[in-house]
C-alpha cells in the first residue's frame, strides 16, 4: 500500500479537494476525546487553503465495481477488535450509487457520527447565512433589563481569541458596552437585570448528565458552560446553571462598562409583543459553526443547532423537537431514513440508531452539485492526520498512513462504539462517501478505530474496477 500512496503527503491539496470544498476548515477548539492541536501537520495543510468547485461531471477514473470493493473490504470487517462485523455503506459520491453494503440497513449506534446529519440539516434551514442574537431588551418593570438568550453556546466572556483567528464569537464585553450605551443615553446607570432562558422547551439535561462532555442544554450560557473556557487540549467541567452564569458575568461587564445592577440577576421573560432592543450581538454564522462543530465534535455547538432547526422548522426547541424537525429536512432532500432514530444532535446519546445507508446519502447530498449550501458539512470534516479528532490517526505506524490526507471523515466514540464516517478519493480519482460503524465491541477502542481506519484506507488504495 505504501507504494500506491508515496505522493499522499506532497499532494494534500488535491486530496483534500474531494471535488466538494469550498474552503479548508479552521479553527483549533478542543475536541471529542482527540483534541485538536495546531501541530505541523495542520499548519501545511492550513497554509494551502484551495478554493474548489462542488463534484460535477464525471472525474478521472471509473466507477468501482461492487465486486472490487467488497474484495478490499470484506477480509478486514472480519478484524476481531471490532467484536462483530460492523454495519457498512459506501456510495459513489458523484451519483449516489450504491456501491457496497454490509449491514448497511441496520440502524447501529452511530456516536458522533450523529454531528453529520445535524450539520446537514441545519445548513438547509435555517441555512448557512443564519446568525444567533443575543439580545438585551427593557423589562415589563421599570429600572429593569433582560438579557434575553437566542441559543448562542459560543458567546463568550472572554476576548474570543481561545477560539482560534478565523472564528469570530459574538463578545459578552462588547454587548455590556453597547448596552450601557443606550442605557447613558437614557440617563440610567442603574438597572435590575433579569435572564430569559425561555426559547428552549423540554429537558435541559441530556440523558449522559451533565459532565466534561456537555452542559446543560439552554438558551443562554456563555463559553458553552465550561468553568475554565481557556483550557485548550483537554475537557472542562461544566457549571450547573449556564444561564445564571451567563447573567452574572454579564453584570460584571455592565460593571465595567459604568452600569450598575441592583441586586443578583434573576430569571425572568422578555415582554410579549416584541421589546425594544436596548443592544444586541450575534454568533458567527452556521456555516462557520458547523465546520466548528463537526472537526473538534463540539457536543454542545451540535444541541444548539438542533434546536435553530428545530425553530426553523415550526418545532419545539427541544431534543426531540430538533430531531423530528431534523429528520423532515433530511427527509425533504431524499435521504432514506428507514429504521435511523436519533434522540439528539450531539451522538452522546447511546440510544440513538442511524443506518450507514442515511449517513452515505446525507453525505452524498452534501456532496452534490445542487446543494452548494451544504458544502460546509464536508469542510467541517477532520483531515486524516492532519485536523481535528483525526489529527492522532493514520500516524506512520498504524497501518493505514498512506491514507493521511485523503481521508476526511467525521469520527464517533462512546463506550463499546467507534464509527467513522466521511468522503474519500480512491485510487483512479473517484470520490465515495462511506460511513463505518461498529458498536458491538468490548474493551480497549483503539484497536477498533484502527481498524476502522484501515478499511477507509483500502478504499483509498483501490481503483476497486475489478472484484
Amino acid at each position: 500500500m505504501a507504494g500506491t500512496r508515496s505522493k499522499a503527503i506532497a499532494a494534500v491539496v488535491a486530496a483534500i479537494a474531494l471535488a466538494v470544498l469550498t474552503t479548508l476548515v479552521h479553527g483549533s477548539w478542543k475536541g471529542e476525546r482527540s483534541a485538536a492541536r495546531a501541530d505541523e501537520k495542520t499548519k501545511r495543510v492550513a497554509s494551502a487553503q484551495p478554493v474548489l468547485a462542488p463534484v460535477s461531471g464525471d472525474p478521472a477514473g471509473t466507477i468501482p465495481t461492487e465486486a472490487g470493493i467488497r474484495a478490499a473490504l470484506d477480509p478486514l470487517t472480519k478484524a476481531t477488535a471490532l467484536g462483530a462485523p460492523p454495519a457498512v455503506a459506501v456510495v459513489d459520491a458523484l451519483t449516489g450509487k450504491a456501491l457496497y453494503g454490509a449491514n448497511q440497513e441496520r440502524a447501529a449506534t452511530p456516536a458522533s457520527t450523529t454531528k453529520i446529519t445535524t450539520a446537514v440539516a441545519a445548513l438547509t434551514s435555517p441555512g448557512p447565512n443564519h446568525r444567533i442574537a443575543t439580545r438585551v431588551v427593557p423589562g415589563a418593570t421599570p429600572g429593569t433589563i433582560v438579557l434575553v438568550g437566542g441559543g448562542d453556546p459560543t458567546l463568550t466572556a472572554l476576548d474570543g481569541k481561545q477560539y482560534g483567528s478565523a472564528y469570530r464569537a459574538a463578545r459578552l464585553s462588547d454587548l455590556a458596552a453597547a448596552t450601557a450605551t443606550a442605557l447613558k443615553a437614557s440617563g440610567t446607570t442603574q438597572v435590575k437585570l433579569q435572564y430569559d432562558t425561555t426559547l428552549y422547551t423540554g429537558p435541559a439535561l441530556h440523558a449522559i448528565g451533565i459532565n466534561e462532555n456537555i452542559a446543560p442544554v439552554v438558551s443562554l450560557m456563555v463559553d458553552e458552560g465550561r468553568v475554565d473556557p481557556t483550557v485548550v487540549g483537554k475537557e472542562s467541567n461544566r457549571v450547573q446553571s449556564p444561564g445564571i452564569d451567563a447573567a452574572r458575568k454579564f453584570a460584571a461587564a455592565l460593571k465595567t462598562s459604568g452600569i450598575t445592577v441592583d441586586g443578583t440577576p434573576a430569571p425572568g421573560t422578555a415582554p410579549a409583543g416584541g421589546a425594544p432592543e436596548l443592544a444586541s450581538v450575534q454568533s458567527p454564522p452556521m456555516s462557520a459553526m458547523v465546520e466548528q462543530m463537526l472537526t473538534v465534535s463540539d457536543n454542545d455547538l451540535a444541541e444548539a443547532l438542533l434546536r435553530q432547526v428545530a425553530i426553523a422548522n415550526g418545532q419545539p426547541a427541544s431534543f426531540q423537537g430538533g430531531t423530528v424537525a431534523a429528520r423532515k429536512v433530511l427527509e425533504g432532500l431524499g435521504v432514506t431514513y428507514g429504521t435511523s432514530n436519533l434522540k439528539d444532535g450531539s451522538g452522546l446519546d447511546k440510544e440513538n440508531r442511524l443506518t450507514p445507508q442515511t449517513l452515505v446519502q446525507t453525505l452524498a447530498v452534501a456532496a452534490s452539485e445542487p446543494h452548494p449550501e451544504l458544502r460546509w458539512a464536508l469542510t467541517g470534516l477532520p483531515i486524516a492526520g492532519f485536523t481535528g479528532t483525526l489529527t492522532d490517526r493514520y500516524g506512520p505506524n498504524s497501518g493505514s498512513a498512506d491514507a493521511a490526507g485523503v481521508v476526511r471523515a467525521k469520527t464517533g466514540s462512546l463506550t463499546g462504539v467507534s464509527t467513522l464516517a466521511g468522503l474519500v478519493r480512491d485510487r483512479d480519482g473517484r470520490l465515495l462517501a462511506f460511513a463505518i460503524l461498529a458498536d458491538k465491541f468490548t474493551g480497549d477502542p483503539d484497536p477498533a478505530r484502527a481498524a476502522i481506519d484501515r478499511m477507509a484506507a483500502a478504499l483509498a488504495d483501490c481503483g476497486c474496477t475489478t472484484g
